[in-house]
């Protein structure tokens, strides 16, 4: 198992648990999607995203075991992370990433993806290096960061392939809160309790309301973008970078 899901009250936690590091496999992708229908389908009014240790929030995509995939393979793959990534972008509760670890390329899209980002103070780091892999940031995430933060930022973020400390995502606009790490889950789960506490249908739509563009956005060009995605991928280039990347996984 790899995703794990429990309930405080009408706080679904929903936590990785894909050993130390969280690596982002076709796995973790499909529980990861499940869990969010059975949440969706149960009691709960909220959702707190975590990671079983503190050492990863995750550490992206899973690329040992995805190199070796052939591009039928690999697409399927990718289009369903992208799919798990606009479903959680887009539920209809609210969402919460409680950071307690290094939150990296496809990490760091998962809690792009929450409504909210508490995070740990010290040593956790966020940010998007696929650039420097080869590759693009995928599609999806491009639209969601551009809303988040900005243009502006979300370029420098995405140009330098960089991975920031806790206080520069918190002036950026990446993160909502720098907590001792003691505290970011329970924060997280209080935050949620708080917005669990609001008329559902109402939260929904502002929801909604708020991210109708960016998923318009994203569906408008996704299938192109994916196809492009994969051909960088196994451009001789990004198989370069990507060999080089798995002797540091």
């Amino acid at each position: 198992m790899k995703v794990h899901t429990d309930y405080d009250g009408h706080v679904a936690i929903v936590t990785l648990t894909h050993g130390i590091t969280n690596p982002i496999n076709l796995q973790l992708v499909t529980e990861l999607k499940e869990s969010l229908q059975k949440v969706k389908n149960s009691h709960a009014r909220s959702i707190v995203l975590t990671s079983s240790n503190n050492k990863f929030f995750s550490i992206g995509l899973d690329i040992p075991s995805l190199y070796t995939l052939s591009e039928e393979n690999f697409t399927h793959f990718y289009k369903a992370f992208n799919r798990a990534c606009v479903d959680l972008y887009t539920f209809p509760l609210p969402t919460i990433a409680a950071i307690t670890g290094h939150a990296v390329a496809g990490g760091c899209i998962l809690a792009m993806c929450c409504d909210y980002r508490f995070i740990s103070g010290g040593h956790k780091l966020m940010g998007l290096n696929e650039l420097k892999l080869g590759v693009p940031i995928p599609y999806p995430a491009h639209c969601i960061l551009q809303h988040i933060v900005g243009a502006r930022t979300a370029r420098d973020i995405m140009d330098t392939g960089e991975f920031y400390p806790p206080e520069q995502l918190l002036e950026m606009g990446l993160i909502d809160c720098v907590l001792p790490l003691k505290d970011v889950l329970p924060k997280s789960i209080e935050k949620a309790r708080v917005l669990s506490s609001l008329p559902q249908k109402a939260f929904a739509m502002t929801k909604y309301n708020r991210i109708e563009k960016v998923k318009a956005q994203i569906f408008a060009q996704l299938a192109e973008k994916e196809q492009h995605f994969v051909e960088c991928w196994f451009s001789d280039e990004a198989r370069a970078q990507l060999k080089a990347a798995m002797e540091k996984f």
